[in-house]
């Protein structure tokens, strides 16, 4: 019998693999640049609609203009009246009353209504029962500012007005007064209006925010013997820091650009007592028809917003990094 020779099976040649694809379009490559028209809608709205009106806002600042005729340069002679406008000032004035009705207040009422909706009606009645009176707070919200003057109107107004109606019948008719025609009350009536409106914001945010804590550590917090103010200072308002900043900064730009309530409670008056920059701006533009000059308050009202944001991010930022520093 032959013996079939052993024949050693050749070695199986490898195919090279081919390169994978990048995933992410490298630069120079066809079709690398064609993200841009995702961007190009909302830079075009942003432009037509914020830049352009910006540019000719503040090119209008340097001028005279009625709004009828072209407009007259004349430099920088409505800067200069600005800073010598009493009126002005006082406006501004009256915005520092309007953040503490509508930032310091809300703020600091809402997170504590946050917290106790939280902490102690949702784990006591249940989170229904909690949301329930989360959407009553936050109801003044989305009430639109005419009809809510209206209804605050009716309450205040000095001759058959609810509160001074309340006031007489239980034997209190010597406190009532004419609270948004007298200069001593009107600043004081807007600004608690102004608080009633603005507080639902804040509760809602800080809520939302609370929904990422853990119970437990309220739990074990307890255990440990904290009573509430320990655990809603170590535990509550140290988690939900970065939502305190952005309630803050926002509720302080809504306050310094505030108009809707000013126009329909008071018109900034008696006198000027309730007069904010938006309102000062809205009369120099449409009532005494000096355009350039409105337009002067409005600018200055932008640069303070603007110089404001970048205060507030510039202190969350340095928060932010003294807290992982200390980590």
């Amino acid at each position: 019998m032959t013996a079939v020779p052993f024949v050693r099976p050749a070695k199986a040649r490898r195919t090279p693999l081919p390169p994978e694809e990048p995933l992410i379009p490298q630069r120079g490559r066809r079709g690398s640049g064609s993200y841009w028209l995702y961007l190009l809608p909302g830079f075009t709205l942003l432009t037509v609609i914020v830049i352009v009106p910006l540019g000719w806002n503040i090119f209008l600042t340097f001028t005279e203009w009625r709004g009828i005729k072209p407009p007259e340069f004349i430099g920088l002679d409505n800067w200069i009246r600005l800073f010598g406008d009493a009126k002005f000032w006082t406006s501004f004035g009256n915005s520092v009353w309007m953040i503490v009705a509508m930032v310091v207040v809300p703020t600091l009422v809402g997170l504590i209504l946050a917290a106790l909706l939280f902490d102690l009606v949702g784990r006591k009645f249940g989170g229904k029962v909690a949301s329930f009176l989360r959407a009553t707070y936050y109801l003044p919200q989305i009430l639109p500012a005419a009809i809510a003057g209206i209804v605050i109107g009716w309450i205040l107004r000095p001759q058959d007005g609810a509160l001074n109606t309340i006031l007489e019948s239980i034997g209190l008719g010597a406190l009532t007064h004419n609270w948004l025609g007298s200069p001593d009350t009107a600043l004081v009536s807007l600004m608690v209006v102004l608080v009633w409106i603005q507080i639902g914001y804040p509760v809602v945010v800080f809520m939302a925010a609370l929904q990422r804590v853990d119970p437990e550590l309220y739990e074990a917090a307890e255990l440990d013997g904290a009573n509430w103010i320990q655990r809603f200072r170590a535990i509550t308002v140290a988690i939900i820091r970065p939502e305190i900043y952005v309630v803050t900064l926002t509720c302080t730009i809504a306050a310094l650009k505030v108009f809707g309530p000013v126009y329909v409670l008071t018109r900034g008056g008696p006198g000027s007592s309730t007069i904010v920059p938006a309102y000062y701006a809205y009369t120099e533009f449409f009532q005494s028809q000096q355009v350039g000059y409105g337009a002067t308050i409005a600018t200055a009202l932008t640069i303070v917003i603007a110089i404001v944001s970048v205060l507030f991010i510039r202190a969350q930022n340095a928060a932010e990094r003294k807290e992982r520093a200390g980590l």
